[in-house]
């Protein structure tokens, strides 16, 4: 891995935000990302500038082809959230190859607890050791919006 990336097969990692292509990234989760249908660029934009980015970028190209935003300590503890895969770019591993990006980078800070949720993806990470919570009656949850 160097500074700003590791390297796929036909795909960048990279936590660099000067790379992010937010447009694209707002358009995919609002339009089609279950999650995130409707949110504005607003916040969107905020939620990038108040965490952790990973994008994946076709080489050939140079487009981003995966998104996927880090809410983090840096010390202890990681929410994985907003992991997105362009359509053209799913079936071939790229998104679990950008969470392990993410955990690879965070592990040696001492990150321990890294946390996602997921309707429809659940083997996608199970691939890299993510399994359901052991204890789910100790978590607790606030939604207010």
């Amino acid at each position: 891995m160097t500074d700003t990336g590791i390297s796929a097969p036909r795909h960048e990692i990279s936590h660099d935000p000067a790379r992010l292509d937010h447009a694209r990234i707002h358009h995919w989760l609002s339009t089609d990302a279950y999650w995130a249908l409707g949110r504005t660029r607003e916040k969107q934009d905020r939620a990038i500038a108040g965490s952790l980015n990973f994008g994946a970028y076709d080489l050939a190209t140079g487009e981003q082809a995966a998104y996927a935003r880090v809410v983090t300590d840096h010390a202890s503890f990681a929410w994985i959230c907003d992991v997105y895969v362009d359509h053209a770019a799913r079936g071939r591993g790229l998104g679990t190859r950008l969470v392990t990006a993410v955990r690879d980078h965070l592990a040696p800070m001492g990150v321990t607890r890294f946390l996602l949720a997921t309707k429809d993806a659940h083997g996608v990470y199970a691939k890299i050791g993510f399994a359901p919570l052991e204890i789910p009656d100790m978590w607790m949850a606030l939604q207010t919006g």
